[in-house]
């Protein structure tokens, strides 16, 4: 059986955008250092994965620090959290970009919102109670 493993973006300060995470919940679960390859990686999710959730990888590309374009093909990530209001507050509070309140989606019932991240990725936040 297949399974969706992880995401992988580029992100020009590895301190600082899992600061941005931890404020959505996340932490880090692994980290592995390439010194021939003059990487780090850094996947984060929530709890401890048991459950096999996908992944976010955060690749810092050693001595990358200007950062990358976005590109127009990337949309954003998704992640449910059980009040959209309280995790734009918190990432607000956090020192993060708010792109869009918290309300229901347009023609639609769901409560989203939509942040961005230290290097500009977005992430909807979508209301779930499960």
């Amino acid at each position: 059986m297949a399974s969706y493993l992880h995401t992988m973006v580029r992100v020009k300060n590895l301190d600082d955008s899992i600061a941005f995470y931890k404020l959505l919940g996340m932490h880090e679960l692994r980290r592995r250092e390439v010194p021939d390859g003059k990487y780090t990686l850094v996947f984060i999710g929530y709890a401890d994965n048991a459950a096999g959730q996908a992944e976010i990888e955060l690749t810092y590309n050693w001595g990358q620090d200007d950062g990358y374009d976005v590109g127009t093909g990337f949309g954003h990530f998704a992640v449910g959290v059980p009040d959209v209001a309280a995790a734009v507050e918190k990432v607000r509070a956090g020192g993060g970009k708010v792109t869009r309140e918290a309300g229901p989606v347009k023609f639609g019932t769901s409560i989203i919102a939509f942040v961005e991240d230290p290097d500009g990725y977005k992430i909807e936040l979508i209301q779930r109670q499960d």
